[in-house]
């Protein structure tokens, strides 16, 4: 059973640092996609990063770019978001997701996704900024 899993999330002050982590479990394709979404109170579940298993490529917002890192170990299968510069506007819960590839992979791009095209879930794990 396909099952991915949040954790790291806390309380920091403005300025500080936080690393997610997205470990996944129970995958039976050879490469997938895994974005991270956050939703604040209030507000659309926005994503805002995401990362290609088979090549590394990368996606970040103009909210998150220049402050935020995600990296694969795919040794592990888990993927790790490091958040530097975290202001209190990044308070949300932040989810994983996985999009299932197949071979029609060369257009792809992650960072086109919307909610919708993410097969799987994570529970989310919540990130509180305070000022």
């Amino acid at each position: 059973e396909v099952q991915l899993v949040e954790s790291g999330g806390g309380l920091v002050q403005a300025g500080g640092s936080l690393r997610l982590s997205c470990a996944a479990s129970g995958f039976t394709f050879d490469d997938y996609a895994i974005g991270w979404f956050r939703q604040a109170p209030g507000k659309e579940r926005e994503g805002f990063s995401c990362i290609r298993r088979s090549d590394g490529s990368t996606y970040y917002a103009d909210s998150v770019k220049g402050r935020f890192t995600i990296s694969s170990d795919n040794a592990k299968n888990t993927v790790y978001l490091q958040m530097n510069s975290l202001k209190p506007e990044d308070t949300a819960v932040y989810y994983c997701a996985a999009d299932p590839l197949g071979p029609y992979y060369s257009d792809y791009d992650c960072g086109l996704n919307t909610v919708y095209d993410y097969d799987y879930w994570g529970q989310g794990t919540q990130v509180t900024v305070s000022s």
